[in-house]
């Protein structure tokens, strides 16, 4: 149960006032941390779990575009569409969280899954089809990063487990293109990969949840520095049922199909 792991007196997930709040912060921001969400303890519980299987963690590092697609050889190299960052990081999948992880209790929580749909604004969530997705957890030992990019879906939720000693800020800049109306914002992109406008970094600390919109706001997490590795729990969802992953994405992103 959500009582067992978060901060509920500090955040009323049930109560109209206390939503209506989080969901303007978000629409007006969008970005939302909340602060303590989840109590020490089990941050503490889900980061000693997790670091049994660190090191069997599937780790990949590869380039690509700020749009995660292939590249398109009709337009130079060096066009905003085909300039590539880079990205590195390990991960275990839905299938390594055990059984009785906090975090599966928080994912699975009726009352959790109707606050995120009252702030986002969207009817259900769901998880995914697959087996590998839908809670996942991010190592990033010193050096490794995530570049600039778009986020495919329309909203992520993300909580910290662990700060690296250095770096690994998440940094974005707002509001970049609308994806919606095809708008794919070159020379906006071209600036940002130029480092010619102003980025904003999002604070945030272990337990600290994060629900971001970063279809349309360009972001990166910087390359981690020192010897603690960044730990990041995502909790993946759809806003439809029975959506999964093809298996092309998920041998790039979990090097298997299940």
């Amino acid at each position: 149960m959500t009582t067992d792991h978060l901060d509920m007196h500090r955040h009323p997930i049930a109560d109209d006032a206390y939503l209506a709040e989080c969901r303007a912060t978000l629409d007006r921001e969008g970005a939302l941390v909340l602060p303590g969400f989840a109590s020490s303890r089990t941050v503490d519980r889900v980061v000693a779990d997790s670091r049994q299987h660190e090191t069997g963690a599937y780790y990949a590092g590869n380039t690509h575009n700020v749009y995660l697609t292939p590249m398109d050889h009709s337009l130079a190299a060096d066009h905003a569409f085909n300039r590539q960052v880079v990205s590195s990081k390990g991960l275990i999948a839905d299938d390594e969280i055990p059984v009785n992880s906090p975090l599966r209790e928080i994912y699975d929580d009726e009352a959790f899954r109707s606050f995120l749909c009252r702030v986002l604004g969207i009817e259900e969530v769901h998880p995914y089809a697959d087996d590998l997705s839908s809670i996942n957890v991010h190592f990033a030992a010193t050096g490794m990063e995530l570049g600039w990019h778009f986020d495919n879906s329309s909203f992520a939720v993300t909580m910290l487990l662990q700060a690296s000693e250095g770096g690994g800020h998440f940094e974005y800049v707002p509001a970049v293109r609308d994806a919606d109306a095809g708008d794919m914002a070159f020379e906006r992109v071209d600036a940002i990969l130029n480092g010619d406008e102003r980025v904003t970094r999002l604070q945030f600390a272990p337990g600290d949840l994060v629900l971001f919109r970063g279809r349309d706001a360009m972001h990166r997490v910087t390359p981690t520095l020192g010897d603690t590795t960044r730990l990041l729990a995502v909790f993946a969802y759809n806003d439809q049922p029975d959506v999964a992953l093809s298996r092309s994405a998920l041998e790039t992103f979990y090097g298997r199909t299940g």
